[in-house]
């Protein structure tokens, strides 16, 4: 039976890598705009190389091209580029469909969640207290608050001690197989995976349930909270007619 659900915040519950596209292409056009020589096209691509070798988090991700392209920051460019990148993420950051209404559903059925992400502590609650997810989770577990990030096992075992539930009882829902289904699996807990928030053209996820929607979720928790039904009783009258006839 499943008592508790675990979810991975970006790609799972919102659609992030949407909103950091439209924001690198609003930040580069306000760089540009303030001074800074460069090709839109050929600079958003060097922000996204930037982003894959240190992480889709990094907080020093205009400077590091401002550097790389001039050699120096000019701070009214950098300016520009943060400024024109908050607006347009507070502008395309969004849940998923039917993220409230199943987060809602699990809530009234007493299903307890709880939230692991590899963003830094204050980014994450920013997100949640923006999206209004704040009602949903107290529990929210960063790699700032464990020291490690996803597959490692220290945040899925910190999820499990704050819900107080077993491997077995607990579903990880997330949409990175190699992080979020692999280091769930490595501890015993049940997975799903976000397939509809899936960036990287996975194959197999390797996870037990796959999701087209996350409203999904509530199928298969209620299915999985049917009892076992009761085997037929033998009956020793039936099976001795049945004898009486063979002979």
């Amino acid at each position: 039976m499943i008592k508790a659900v675990i979810f991975d915040i970006d790609n799972t519950l919102t659609d992030f890598m949407r909103m950091k596209r439209a924001a690198v292409e609003a930040a580069v056009e306000g760089m540009i705009d303030a001074g800074l020589k460069a090709d839109k096209d050929d600079l958003i691509r060097k922000i996204f190389d930037i982003y894959w070798a240190n992480g889709v988090e990094d907080q020093k991700i205009f400077d590091k091209v401002l550097l790389q392209e001039e050699g120096l920051i000019n701070y009214r460019v950098l300016a520009s580029g943060i400024v024109a990148y908050r607006r347009a993420k507070a502008g395309t950051m969004a849940l998923y469909p039917h993220v409230g209404s199943t987060l809602s559903e699990l809530m009234r059925l007493g299903v307890k969640m709880a939230v692991i992400s590899d963003a830094p502590r204050l980014e994450v609650w920013l997100r949640i207290v923006d999206l209004g997810l704040h009602y949903y989770f107290d529990n929210v577990i960063t790699a700032d608050d464990v020291g490690a990030k996803k597959p490692a096992p220290l945040g899925f075992q910190k999820a499990l001690d704050v819900l107080g539930t077993e491997p077995k009882e607990t579903l990880m829902v997330g949409d990175w197989a190699e992080r979020d289904i692999a280091g769930a699996k490595a501890l015993g807990i049940r997975t799903a995976w976000a397939k509809y928030g899936d960036t990287f053209e996975t194959k197999d996820s390797g996870a037990e349930f796959e999701l087209d929607d996350i409203q999904d979720l509530i199928g298969i928790i209620r299915k999985d909270s049917r009892p076992e039904p009761a085997a037929k009783p033998r009956n020793p009258a039936s099976k001795a007619t049945r004898r009486a006839v063979e002979s």
